[in-house]
């Protein structure tokens, strides 16, 4: 069995999340990968879509949480989105990338990233 990765990259939202009050309230953005490791020989082969991933509805999954929750930490709102897809579209393994590049802190730098594995059977 071949695993093959489908990666999403670089998806940007203004969201809340945070532990300093101004990231409650102002807001600021946050990038997110996700790779979905799966075998898609077969999608390839037979070109068919429902046989693979639909990245659509891993982008809609995101979205919902990203702007649709709050959480404190970067990890858990990586661990948000994981289940998120992780239960859609198991079994799978993933990996989610969770990247806040202007947190506001006074020291320039180029932001922080969480990058958590998992797997849901």
């Amino acid at each position: 069995m071949a695993v093959d990765t489908l990666k999403i990259r670089n998806v940007r939202f203004h969201a809340f999340h945070g532990l300093r009050p101004e990231e409650k309230t102002l807001g600021q953005e946050f990038e997110v990968d996700v790779d979905i490791f799966r075998d898609l020989a077969a999608a390839g082969e037979n070109d068919d879509p429902t046989l693979t991933v639909d990245y659509t509805r891993v982008l809609e999954l995101v979205e919902q949480v990203v702007t649709g929750q709050r959480f404190g930490l970067v990890e858990a709102l990586a661990e948000g989105i994981a289940a998120a897809v992780g239960q859609i579209f198991a079994p799978v393994e993933l990996t989610v990338r969770v990247r806040k590049p202007h947190p506001p802190v006074a020291t320039s730098f180029d932001g922080i990233e969480v990058e958590i594995t998992r797997r849901y059977d």
